[in-house]
């Protein structure tokens, strides 16, 4: 059975975003314990469209449902990372400025429509996030050697 070039492009687009959402829980885990990002936004997001979830869970629990969450988001913009066109993808630019997009996407889109709470004046937690944002596009777009079709 023949794979298509497409379906190789977005399936490693998707597991990219999967490995860049970990790399980025993994940032957030240090910059939330340093206590520079007060709440993350997987976890704002969790509770605002699952209201009550966390809470019938152990609290040992919460940071494992997070992880999953946050990796399924990683999963999603992953793969519209993949249905990018071609010439986009294989630019060295392309995978920071996707973090970005996606962090202003989750300050400008998201956030408002759930009414989640934001700290948009906090230096700390804004640098904090991107950060986390940065890594994100940096692993998903395979910097320093883009995506190659």
């Amino acid at each position: 059975m023949k794979i298509s070039l497409n379906t190789k492009v977005m399936v490693r687009s998707g597991v990219r975003g999967v490995i860049a959402a970990m790399a980025m829980s993994g940032l957030r885990q240090a910059t939330t314990s340093l206590n520079l990002v007060e709440s993350s936004p997987p976890k704002s997001v969790l509770q605002k469209t699952v209201p009550g979830l966390l809470e019938q869970l152990p609290g040992e629990q919460h940071p494992a449902l997070l992880a999953v969450a946050h990796w399924g988001y990683g999963l999603g913009a992953g793969l519209a990372f993949g249905a990018l066109p071609e010439r986009l993808r294989h630019k060295t630019w392309v995978g920071p400025v996707y973090g970005m997009a996606l962090l202003a996407a989750f300050h400008f889109g998201i956030a408002p429509a759930l009414r989640i709470e934001q700290r948009l004046t906090d230096v700390h937690e804004q640098l904090a996030l991107t950060a986390d944002h940065l890594l994100y596009g940096i692993v998903v777009a395979g910097f320093p050697m883009p995506h190659r079709d």
